[in-house]
């Protein structure tokens, strides 16, 4: 069997999810949907999330992969190019079109009881109004929830995350598949029948069982991470390990997936038959909380020696290293982290607290970081950086972006 050091394993992860390229948007490269198709196709997922204290969580995830980009051109890619559709692919994310036949067995688990708590039960308890509210998005559609508030259907069942009864059925239709999604212009979720959101090619596609469905999804999966164990593997997806892991075992059994060991990782890895192994990595990008790379926490340890936890949702009193913290990535290595956030108002990147991580070369690091922050703000359009004291890095990135502006 195949033997991997941690170090191999590392760049060839960072080469699959694309973070070891040189971002064409860093060298002025004009960048359009073609670079956007290619980000995704190369990850299967992109995560989406309503936080945007810095930018929304996809576009870093773009702009992690490709530097600076016209936002606008991306938004107009993602939701009207017939590219892309939105599902419950890691968490709610954009995913290129040609998955949905893959995640069929997944609405069909949905109709069948396997959606969040709260959804299986309206489900259960109102099917008569879920069938009314599918035949008003047939005839009315595109819709949002206030276009169905007409009488019973605007009435509230109790206190659930704001929802009123169009909005839960809404979404219990988009799990289940009978209605599809596409964001509107504050990011809101405008929801249409499937048939006029997918390609008729899409629609038409036989729906292959959920054997084959899962093992697609599989797939899909070890070519984004290239190197992982079945957990990982499970995980892009959210698919169950003990569901998953006889598929893997399977797919590796049929030449599909190469076994592996790695260097202290006490479970069996499996590797993408076509994934290189670079000799380096040159990588210099932030990564939001929700990029894939760092979606799973235990083999970004594995990996980078890298304990990462959100901690948007920790009382202020309790974070450790605060409320929205970006990986930074240098090389092949995660050096350090810093709490970032877009002071729109004052027109400035914040940095609220810099970490390093122990070993790490604080003045390199603070210097690439500086440089790295300074684009971002740029792209985000905002005239300056400026950083408080929190933070081991706080006071070398100080200095480094004084360098870099002259004062």
């Amino acid at each position: 069997m195949e033997e991997l050091s941690t170090a191999q394993a590392r760049r060839i992860a960072l080469r699959a999810q694309g973070l070891g390229d040189r971002r064409p948007g860093v060298t002025g490269a004009r960048l359009d949907r073609r670079h956007f198709r290619r980000v995704l196709e190369r990850l299967g997922a992109v995560q989406i999330d309503t936080v945007n204290v810095l930018a929304r969580a996809h576009e870093m995830t773009f702009f992690a992969r490709l530097g600076p980009y016209d936002r606008s051109a991306l938004a107009n890619w993602l939701h009207r190019s017939g590219e892309v559709f939105e599902y419950w692919g890691h968490e709610a994310s954009f995913l290129p079109v040609d998955t949905q036949p893959a995640l069929r067995w997944k609405m069909e688990d949905a109709r069948r009881g396997a959606a969040w708590g709260g959804i299986v039960r309206f489900m259960r308890e109102h099917p008569d109004y879920l069938r009314s509210v599918r035949k008003a998005v047939e005839q009315r559609g595109p819709v949002v929830p206030s276009d169905l508030h007409d009488g019973a259907a605007a009435r509230r069942t109790g206190p659930w995350w704001g929802w009123d009864a169009p909005k839960r059925a809404l979404e219990a239709l988009f799990w289940t598949g009978d209605v599809a999604a596409v964001r509107g212009n504050r990011f809101e979720r405008i929801y249409d029948v499937p048939e006029r959101v997918l390609p008729a090619v899409v629609i038409e596609a036989p729906t292959p069982s959920e054997e084959e469905g899962r093992r697609e999804l599989l797939r899909r999966a070890a070519r984004a991470v290239g190197v992982g164990t079945a957990a990982d593997l499970a995980a892009y997806y959210r698919q169950r390990v003990p569901k998953a892991r006889p598929l893997v075992e399977a797919m590796a059994a049929d030449g599909e997936l190469v076994p592996v060991r790695v260097e202290g990782w006490k479970q069996p890895a499996y590797l993408h038959p076509e994934a290189p192994l670079p000799r380096r990595v040159g990588a210099r990008t932030l990564l939001a909380p929700f990029d894939s790379l760092v979606w799973e926490r235990a083999r970004v340890e594995r990996l980078f020696g890298f304990h990462y936890r959100i901690e948007i949702y920790v009382p202020p009193p309790k974070r450790v290293f605060g409320y929205y913290v970006l990986p930074f990535l240098l090389g092949d290595q995660l050096v350090a982290r810093v709490d970032l956030k877009s002071d729109r108002r004052a027109g400035a990147l914040r940095v609220r607290a810099a970490w390093a991580e122990p070993g790490t070369n604080r003045a390199q690091a603070a210097s690439e970081l500086a440089a790295e922050l300074a684009l971002l703000a740029g792209w985000l359009g905002l005239d300056a950086v400026t950083t408080d004291d929190r933070g081991d890095l706080a006071p070398a990135l100080r200095r480094a972006l004084r360098r870099r502006t002259g004062s």
